[in-house]
């Protein structure tokens, strides 16, 4: 645990991408955690973080590990990357801040979980949406009893993308990416889903497609249900391909009571028994107040929403939608740390 009044140092592992977002998250929070050290292996962009960020460049980041004077790193690679860094950086005793996916195979994972608690550092996957106004209070109301037994869950994320040959890059390729779509984008319904369903999951069916962006090796769209221990069953549908009907909604929850359901913006909740209410929520940046929770628990030592716990449940119930969808059956969701 970090005191309260130190300012939290962190090393920012990948200049790229959705770092530009995490650097902004920072700036927001510049009292109590800043970026003091930028690895990126393209020299250019490590520089030109540097040179923003007011930090010292480095083009390994192991070498960063090493050398800088860090309380955490902050890991913002392609997915590929993602388990050999958290590795690094738990074995130097730094905490760690990771983009989804956690990682890619259960090797991997059973390699992170060993490595974040032999050296018992903390690690919070950075599932921002949890940190949505409307994702909180539901989980407030869900933990509350309002809906009593919950039968069902859906979540939503789908959007136009304009990805084309030119610019996907390492997405473009399921060796890097560890599948398609799903495993990206889809990993957002999917912690979600987890989130709200209260359980563990245990078996996945799922249907892929690639309705548009054919060019890619993976799938630009997946259809999943996943299966509860405490007998919820989640519904999950997310793309690259299209934009949703205007009458979808981005997550629900069925239960013996009721039902809520939202935007993202708001929030309704219907009762049996005539009971109802419809919260509103003034937008916020999800990765700014993740980062400033980050540091939260940092410096009180509170247990992150997610862990490396919730990123391997995560990981297991994509991996088993994989196997579904090439088996053609419903597969377990494997506990990959046995």
């Amino acid at each position: 645990m970090i005191k309260d009044s130190q300012m939290i140092k962190v090393g920012l592992i990948g200049g790229g991408g959705i770092a530009g977002a995490h650097i902004r998250g920072y700036q927001a929070h510049a009292d109590k955690i800043g970026v003091t050290a930028v690895a990126d292996a393209v020299a250019e962009t490590a520089n030109s973080r540097a040179e923003e960020l007011g930090a010292t460049a480095y083009t390994d980041y192991r070498e960063m590990i090493k050398e800088a004077d860090l309380d955490a790193v902050d890991i913002c690679l392609p997915h590929h990357l993602h388990a050999d860094a958290i590795v690094a950086a738990a074995e130097a005793g730094l905490d760690v801040l990771c983009e989804k996916p956690l990682c890619l195979t259960p090797e991997e994972a059973r390699r992170v979980n060993a490595a974040v608690k032999d050296n018992k550092i903390t690690l919070m996957c950075a599932h921002n949406q949890l940190f949505m106004p409307a994702v909180a209070k539901a989980k407030e109301l869900l933990d509350s009893g309002l809906l009593g037994t919950v039968y069902e869950v859906r979540t939503t994320d789908s959007f136009y993308n304009n990805f084309d040959p030119a610019n996907m890059g390492w997405r473009a390729h399921t060796e890097t990416s560890g599948g398609g779509e799903l495993i990206d984008t889809g990993y957002h319904p999917s912690y979600l889903m987890l989130q709200l369903a209260g359980g563990v999951p245990v078996e996945a069916t799922a249907m892929l497609s690639t309705h548009r962006l054919k060019f890619m090796e993976g799938e630009d769209s997946a259809q999943v249900l996943i299966r509860f221990d405490n007998g919820v069953v989640g519904q999950l549908v997310t793309s690259w391909a299209y934009q949703p009907a205007e009458c979808t909604e981005r997550f629900s929850v069925v239960g013996e009571l009721g039902s809520l359901h939202s935007d993202g913006n708001t929030l309704s909740y219907r009762l049996r028994d005539g009971g109802e209410e419809t919260f509103s929520f003034e937008p916020v940046n999800n990765i700014a107040a993740e980062i400033g929770h980050f540091a939260h628990c940092l410096a009180t030592g509170e247990r992150p929403p997610h862990t490396e716990d919730e990123g391997i449940q995560v990981l297991g119930m994509i991996l088993a939608a994989y196997q579904s969808a090439r088996d053609k059956t419903i597969a377990p969701v494997l506990n990959v740390l046995d």
